[in-house]
């Protein structure tokens, strides 16, 4: 009789304190692993599919509270919008100037079997618009599930988080290359070795990249050349040289822009990645330059990040007739004023 309390104690203090023990243990080890998302702003759209004309309707309507991006407090933000894992195909709405809550109420149609829906992702990238350098990724939302939020039959209006754009969020891969340069020859050297990680831009979820590189002299395109395409891979390798003819007394005034492109049989050629390396680049691609320099006759490699075409700039566009070394005979440079 004795004994038989002190068994019921012993049991009820088990049941009722170690499970409690281990529960709190278990909330408090999650909590501490969560990391905190910072986020930017909030974005709303709205969802529906056309099953008459078989695409998915997507109605950006408006951003609120985006951060300020420009020494006046305020952005000229737009937004880009892919239906992943397809990147040939994006839409972009227009650009709203000096505000950090656009009313955008743009409409984009992706081509697209209704059983195929759920086997897509949704990809706003929201940017600040600049007209003298490349434009400033603002943050990004992203939809893996779209059965989640309706089934679509009618247009259903969502609100997201803007998450603050990371190194990993837009790396578009990178580019492996060498700048060797021969003084007395006037000739340079870049040798194209291989890529990595490149974006997937066809819906199959691969690529078929080639390298194309450019001889820029203020502003100007005066010679081009491009690598063999390799088929189906993010991870293609080419060994591939391009020479240019540089005279010694023109080599502090161009540079090369270098841009990762994906092969298209059918439409148009799509642009992967870009970088540049000359005198004028920023960071690592300046430097790969110096560093070829310092060392003539000696091949210089580093790999570089790729980043997306800033749309204001020469990557697109290329004003003028291209002219050559060979026939200009040195990099075009302005006129003096004419004496009286």
């Amino acid at each position: 009789m004795d004994a038989l309390p002190m068994r019921q104690s012993s049991t009820t203090s088990i049941g009722r304190i170690k499970p409690e023990l281990y529960k709190q243990k278990s909330v408090d080890s999650e909590d501490g692993n969560k990391v905190p998302v910072e986020t930017c702003g909030k974005l709303s759209f709205a969802l529906r599919y056309d099953y008459e004309e078989q695409a998915l309707e997507v109605r950006i309507l408006k951003a609120l509270e985006l951060p300020a991006k420009d020494f006046t407090g305020t952005s000229d933000p737009y937004v880009k919008i892919y239906l992943l894992p397809e990147r040939k195909k994006k839409f972009q709405t227009r650009v709203h100037r000096k505000t950090l809550n656009p009313v955008f109420d743009e409409t984009f149609r992706f081509p697209v079997e209704y059983d195929q829906v759920c086997n897509r992702k949704l990809h706003f990238s929201v940017y600040d618009f600049d007209r003298f350098t490349s434009h400033d990724m603002i943050g990004e939302v992203v939809v893996d599930n779209l059965f989640e939020l309706s089934d679509l039959s009618r247009e259903a209006v969502v609100w997201k988080d803007i998450l603050v754009a990371t190194t990993e969020s837009v790396d578009l891969g990178e580019i492996m290359f060498s700048l060797c340069y021969l003084p007395t020859a006037g000739r340079m050297t870049l040798t194209v070795i291989k890529c990595r990680n490149l974006k997937a831009m066809d819906i199959t979820g691969s690529s078929d990249p080639y390298v194309k590189v450019s001889l820029i002299c203020d502003g100007r395109r005066l010679k081009k050349r491009k690598t063999t395409t390799k088929k189906s891979t993010l991870n293609p390798v080419y060994n591939e040289a391009i020479i240019f003819d540089i005279p010694p007394e023109n080599v502090e005034q161009v540079s090369l822009n270098i841009m990762v492109m994906d092969y298209d049989r059918v439409g148009h050629n799509e642009v992967i990645g870009v970088c540049r390396t000359g005198p004028d680049a920023e960071g690592l691609g300046r430097d790969h330059w110096n560093e070829m320099l310092a060392y003539p006759r000696k091949p210089i490699t580093h790999w570089h990040a790729l980043g997306e075409v800033p749309e204001s700039s020469f990557f697109l566009k290329w004003p003028g007739r291209a002219t050559s070394f060979e026939s200009q005979g040195s990099c075009p440079s302005p006129k003096p004023p004419a004496t009286p």
